[in-house]
């Protein structure tokens, strides 16, 4: 039996030649602190909490699909109210009990949930 203890981290692609778009909205839309070095395949890497988000371009057509990383935040009205004020577009899914959720999709198509559970 697999016995997890954590996500460590989250490799979204972004399309060729965009890696400075991405690390503009990162940085200042998602406020998230980037990873210095000289990681594989040219990535840029951040710090969210204990985990990491990687982005690596990759040529080819970027679907848009539904696939996502979840992030749990606390107060997640301001994190909406802080996604707005850079004009980007909430949206909505099915409800889960227990918890609220929305999500955006960065500059590149790729899906990102914010959630937070309910007490």
């Amino acid at each position: 039996m697999i016995q997890f203890r954590r996500l460590d981290h989250i490799l979204l692609s972004i399309p060729e030649g965009e890696t400075a778009t991405a690390r503009t909205f990162y940085t200042n839309v998602m406020g998230l602190t980037e990873i210095p070095g000289n990681h594989p395949g040219g990535a840029i890497w951040f710090a969210i909490a204990n985990i990491q988000l990687h982005l690596r371009e990759e040529g080819g057509e970027q679907p848009y699909s539904k696939r996502h990383p979840a992030f749990e935040v606390s107060q997640l009205e301001l994190a909406k109210k802080a996604l707005e004020q850079h004009a980007i577009p909430i949206e909505y899914s099915s409800e889960i009990d227990g918890r609220q959720r929305f999500f955006i999709r960065d500059p590149f198509g790729n899906r990102i949930e914010f959630l937070e559970f309910l007490p």
